[in-house]
């Protein structure tokens, strides 16, 4: 496991400047509420009850998309969810947000401007550059510690996450200490029965990578979504195509074809593939198709089916630790949910260590009211969580752990 310092190891009473993660969705240019402001509050809280001063960076967006805007909408949900004041300057780390920060009393908080609207912060550079940015030199003065809590953006190199820890005392915050712990547990931690791996979503060649990375540690992988098609169609079916207007499949299968084929020649035993898919019919309900039963691909395929629900249900009752990455289906739509509920609900009744991963399954947690109680962990990362699940190293893990390092020293 990591070395890093953690909140625990942080004495009171200090001046603290808190990296968190709260790009959010946008709406009619208004941010939408979710789960990182309610996990990122548990960290705040902690650091007002312990009397710290703390300024909060966070970022939302890139330079020229739609969600790129100010974070002021960002400051008064994530108070509701601290349950007291945040204050917000639109400025990062100029006069006027030095003003404020110098201002700050010990159990107060303020949160700064989109770290994206500094030059400095974006491009990918090595953390040692970014500690020599304006951003890092002006604000680092101001503070006796930092802390990471943006473990979902822990795979970039940006100043507000590399640079400071280079030149400050670092310290992970609970988001970033139990994300961490649990998307590294598959890595890292020994179990002594079956491991089972969920695998679906668009992005095949994520979860492609991350089954290629853990065909040695996980003992069944059972697949659905885009990547679930690839495979069958690897397979021998007339699956796994694109239709219509849909763009989805053949430059995924393009790209990952070889590595598919290979997959099933090294691990096909512990492969389980759809039984059956689900689709719209014609009177606007959904309908089922045993994948043995297709002769060609003329329709969209938007969910496993039923028969396919019922296997996986049952290798999940019989693991001992259960991780998932990506959906089964299109379970936005209620009729496309019975895969991804399906196996959520199996998961959330079985006594195992699981972790559900990648910010649409955490989100069906959310809108088909399960217990997030009932799951060991709910990531609310994305590219970080397939990158721990590869065993790749995050860079703003890696500064953290540095930085115990040298304050040993």
């Amino acid at each position: 496991m990591s070395t890093f310092r953690t909140l625990d190891d942080l004495a009171d009473g200090q001046r603290v400047l808190v990296r968190l993660d709260l790009n959010s969705p946008i709406e009619d240019g208004e941010v939408q509420d979710n789960r990182r402001f309610e996990r990122h509050a548990e960290t705040v809280r902690e650091l007002l009850a312990a009397d710290h001063a703390v300024a909060l960076m966070a970022h939302q967006g890139r330079p020229g998309d739609d969600d790129f805007v100010s974070l002021e909408g960002h400051a008064e949900i994530l108070a509701e969810h601290v349950g007291s004041d945040i204050g917000f300057v639109a400025d990062t780390y100029g006069e006027e947000a030095l003003s404020a920060v110098k201002n700050l009393s010990g159990g107060e908080a303020l949160l700064l401007e989109n770290t994206r609207m500094c030059d400095e912060e974006l491009p990918e550079e090595e953390p040692e550059v970014k500690a020599e940015t304006d951003f890092v030199r002006t604000l680092a003065p101001e503070f006796d510690a930092y802390v990471n809590d943006a473990y979902s953006a822990a795979h970039r190199s940006h100043a507000s996450l590399v640079g400071f820890p280079v030149v400050m005392d670092a310290y992970a915050g609970r988001v970033m200490q139990t994300e961490y712990e649990a998307n590294s547990a598959i890595g890292g931690r020994e179990f002594d029965g079956n491991v089972t791996m969920v695998v679906g979503g668009t992005k095949a060649t994520d979860v492609i990578g991350v089954m290629e990375a853990l065909g040695e540690r996980v003992d069944t992988f059972c697949l659905g979504g885009i990547a679930g098609e690839l495979f069958l169609r690897a397979d021998g079916y007339p699956v796994g195509t694109d239709v219509g207007d849909m763009a989805l499949f053949d430059d995924q299968w393009d790209a990952n074809r070889e590595t598919i084929e290979g997959l099933l020649d090294e691990h096909g035993d512990s492969i389980r593939l759809a039984l059956d898919l689900a689709y719209e019919a014609e009177d606007g309900g959904r309908a089922e198709q045993p994948v043995s039963g297709i002769d060609e691909k003329t329709r969209p395929y938007l969910d496993v089916g039923t028969m396919t629900v019922e296997e996986y249900e049952q290798v999940i009752r019989q693991s001992e630790a259960v991780f998932v990455k990506g959906a089964l289906g299109l379970f936005e739509d209620e009729r496309f949910s019975k895969g991804t509920v399906g196996v959520l609900d199996a998961i959330a009744d079985t006594d195992c260590f699981s972790v559900v991963g990648g910010g649409d399954t955490s989100r069906a947690i959310e809108m088909y009211d399960l217990d997030e109680d009932d799951f060991s962990h709910v990531s609310i990362a994305g590219g970080a969580y397939i990158r721990a699940l590869t065993g790749e190293p995050l860079v703003g893990v890696q500064v953290l752990e540095a930085a115990a390092d040298r304050m040993a020293t």
